[in-house]
């Protein structure tokens, strides 16, 4: 499964890398392969000063090895080895009526010295955040989550959608990151589904991605805006960055697996405010995000 599923992740790099530089129409992404000393390596491509784009990452990664200590007491297990598989993207648009988008599917195993495969799973997901939000976008967002989703078990889209609500949850602020998708862990095989099913559905959301996010640019990434409108997304962008650095899991593992840490950061933005105890206007557009930051919407009636 894992040859399988790294051979996956190099194609899809490949035709997400190329849907976002088409519709960019200026910028590429620049490639940088690295390794790991402990074991295995990546591939990073990293787009910046586009068009449309200001700076964003498609990044794949296959690491093995013992698992560290650090991480054996996360996943209550003893002394094993490891294998992960994966690709991260996050997308920070330059236009703050485009929503950054951020996207990862990944593949685990746990081997015991013997080299036996003792667990493994799959986890992933995808989801949108907006600056200036248009519910058209977050609806056909989520509808193409959920077509991926009903594509095989009808109580998949809830489930994940949920998760992802409660995962994306910045809880010192008491607010969403952005308006959902799917976030999924753990996919481990049970009766009702195999590996290799649980395979099909995860490449089936992932094959989903361009189609749920590039429309939602190529729509709103010529509208005009202003510097109050790009003062927002910066200071938007910074909670953005407290997630990642405060809560995310995957930026956890990869610091404390040893990861490179030019690809792990890739996901924070070039451009960001802190601004002192910073409230929007009353009434306005951007209290209107706020609003549904605090409640998760569904967006899919």
């Amino acid at each position: 499964m894992k040859e399988k599923f790294y051979q996956y992740i190099q194609q899809l790099q490949d035709t997400i890398t190329k849907g976002l530089e088409d519709i960019d129409g200026k910028a590429t992404f620049q490639q940088d392969l690295w390794e790991r000393p402990e074991g295995g390596g990546g591939r990073t491509r990293v787009i910046e000063n586009g068009d449309v784009f200001e700076k964003g990452g498609v990044n794949i990664s296959a690491v093995h090895g013992p698992l560290p200590v650090a991480m054996q007491k996360y996943f209550n297990v003893g002394d094993v080895d490891f294998f992960a598989c994966g690709l991260s993207l996050v997308i920070h648009p330059k236009n703050p009526m485009v929503p950054t988008v951020h996207a990862n599917w990944r593949y685990f195993e746990m081997y015991d010295k013997e080299g036996n495969v003792v667990r493994s799973w799959f986890g992933g997901g995808q989801d949108l955040t907006p600056y200036y939000l248009f519910e058209e976008d977050a609806a056909h967002f989520h509808a193409v989550c959920k077509k991926a989703c009903d594509q095989h078990n009808a109580t998949f889209y809830p489930l994940f959608k949920k998760q992802c609500d409660e995962y994306f949850w910045n809880t010192h602020r008491e607010e969403a990151r952005g308006i959902g998708g799917l976030f999924f862990d753990r996919l481990e095989a049970t009766e009702e589904m195999s590996m290799e099913q649980w395979y099909n559905f995860v490449t089936e959301v992932g094959n989903s991605f361009l189609d749920a996010y590039l429309p939602i640019v190529e729509k709103r990434k010529d509208l005009p805006y202003n510097e109050v409108q790009r003062t927002w997304q910066e200071i938007r962008r910074g909670r953005y960055v407290e997630f990642n650095l405060v809560h995310d899991k995957g930026t956890l593992f990869g610091l404390k697996t040893n990861g490179r840490i030019e690809s792990i950061l890739m996901s924070l933005p070039p451009h960001v405010q802190w601004v002192y105890d910073h409230h929007p206007e009353e009434g306005g557009w951007e209290e209107k995000l706020l609003k549904v930051l605090a409640n998760p919407v569904d967006w899919v009636k």
